[in-house]
């Protein structure tokens, strides 16, 4: 019997690299916007949609959606028309909210807002142009998907963007500036409608897109739906504790508007208590799909620890 000096140790796992997964995944997305909506005529609206779909951000939605389409057995090339649907659709919700009849601000992204270069007429035909485009750009570049998955998707985008979604969370949350006694019941209404429901489309499309089981689709689901609450909570602490470089808009906008925030209503340190707690949930949802879910797993614990 020979004895070894080194015997063999089991092989250690190498931490996921969400840094470079991150950087991966953007680089492909971003060379999609671009490719998406080229210069025609005329000019002026096709850059002002430019402008603000190719100012940067963190693509965290569209980089879901790829994710959880390969997580379900997809690939990249099947999502990515809607993930670049997704970002058009984000992007026009930023131009429309920073409009000075909605949130009135004058950054977006550590740039001047685009009713600020192209004035509120465009701007708004901007944001217009975006939403109409993402649902065609769906229909018509999607390939390799059957068609009624297609149709899913592009009805799952709908109800997320419309008035059962973002536009109804915002409508409350219009509703509710500057009153003392807004409750956590409409809070939590306003975020799941106006933040959580398009990150809960971004993760569920790319789920359909892939053919997922409607048990994987539910547990997806309730994780978007988790980690979608908890990016506002941090939204809101953020705009409390970070400068205007480190957000890249105006920072304190939200006590200046006399909006009920969660930090208003809990305080800090229950604020980030609570965005912890639905991280952990959504990365419970997760356990059944192993090392597949990592890159979830890593983006979920990523936006407790985000400074922007």
């Amino acid at each position: 019997m020979v004895v070894t000096d080194n015997p063999q140790t089991p092989q250690e796992k190498v931490p996921f690299d969400l840094p470079a997964y991150l950087q991966q995944r953007q680089s492909q997305v971003e060379a999609a916007l671009d490719r998406a909506i080229p210069i025609a005529y005329p000019e002026k609206i096709y850059e002002a949609m430019r402008y603000s779909l190719l100012a940067g951000g963190k693509r965290l939605r569209p980089i879901l959606c790829l994710a959880t389409c390969e997580l379900a057995g997809g690939t990249t090339e099947m999502a990515i028309p809607t993930a670049c649907a997704l970002e058009m659709i984000h992007t026009m919700s930023l131009i429309h909210d920073d409009l000075p009849a909605m949130d009135n601000d004058d950054y977006r992204r550590g740039m001047l807002t685009n009713h600020k270069v192209y004035g509120e007429d465009i701007a708004i035909l901007a944001g217009d142009g975006l939403l109409a485009y993402a649902f065609e750009y769906v229909a018509a570049k999607t390939e390799n998907v059957p068609a009624p998955r297609v149709l899913q998707v592009i009805s799952r985008l709908g109800r997320a963007v419309g008035a059962a979604g973002l536009v109804g969370g915002q409508v409350v949350d219009l509703e509710s500036e500057g009153k003392a006694d807004v409750s956590i019941d409409t809070l939590n209404f306003i975020h799941n409608h106006k933040t959580a429901a398009l990150l809960e489309a971004c993760v569920a499309c790319g789920a359909i897109l892939a053919g997922a089981p409607e048990a994987d689709l539910q547990r997806l689901t309730r994780y978007a739906q988790n980690i979608g609450l908890a990016f506002q909570i941090v939204d809101d602490i953020l705009d409390i504790t970070a400068t205007q470089e480190e957000l890249g808009k105006t920072a304190g906008k939200d006590l200046q508007a006399q909006k009920a925030t969660y930090p208003s209503i809990w305080g800090l340190e229950e604020s980030q208590r609570q965005a912890r707690q639905l991280i952990q949930a959504a990365i419970a949802e997760l356990d059944s799909f192993g090392e597949k879910a990592l890159p979830l797993q890593a983006i979920a614990e990523f936006i407790t620890s985000r400074t922007h």
